[in-house]
């Protein structure tokens, strides 16, 4: 994909994701146009359709998360407990206001969608095992099964996305994200 078609392609992503933090996923391809302020015939030339756009947002969100992790993993001014803190509740600064409490509704709606989330939440763990690693090596992590701190991360997050607890307990993903990290890090923490 050239250069200008690959700028396009990353505008439309980011204006979807702001459609989508106003109406959820009942967005259309007109509202990303009209905020744009493109055609709908423009944006057809980097996505088929909605659900590919959708997939395609899901993976820029995604790998823009995972930017922001290599920025926690190479920061020296970080202790390993704070990196692994981070890591695990990392969210880029853009994305800080997007109501990812609306996923919940993706299963039902769109479950290829939901399947590639699902999908992402569970690949890409190398950097947080390895600081995981690297905190009992130290001696600040006590030794825990890396494989069961995962699972409780993608299984408190795939219920995010499954439900809509945190609409129903007025809870922010953001704040929920921080809630799970915190009680991870300080059960894993040595004292």
């Amino acid at each position: 994909m050239d250069l200008q078609k690959t700028e396009l392609k990353n505008t439309v992503l980011e204006g979807t994701l702001q459609v989508f933090n106003r109406k959820g996923i009942k967005f259309t391809m007109d509202d990303v146009a009209k905020e744009l302020s493109i055609s709908k015939k423009t944006i057809y030339t980097v996505f088929e359709d909605k659900e590919s756009m959708f997939l395609n947002m899901v993976d820029y969100l995604f790998d823009t998360i995972k930017e922001s992790e290599n920025t926690v993993c190479n920061d020296s001014s970080l202790s390993t407990i704070e990196k692994i803190r981070k890591i695990l509740g990392v969210m880029p600064e853009s994305y800080k206001n997007v109501d990812f409490r609306q996923l919940y509704t993706l299963k039902s709606k769109y479950p290829a969608i939901y399947q590639r989330v699902e999908e992402r939440l569970e690949t890409g763990w190398e950097s947080t095992i390895a600081l995981l690693e690297q905190g009992m090596q130290e001696g600040v992590v006590r030794k825990v099964n890396i494989a069961i701190v995962k699972l409780m991360l993608e299984a408190s997050l795939e219920q995010f996305f499954q439900r809509d607890i945190l609409i129903q307990n007025k809870i922010t993903y953001i704040d929920a994200l921080q809630e799970v990290v915190d009680v991870i890090v300080e059960g894993i923490a040595v004292r």
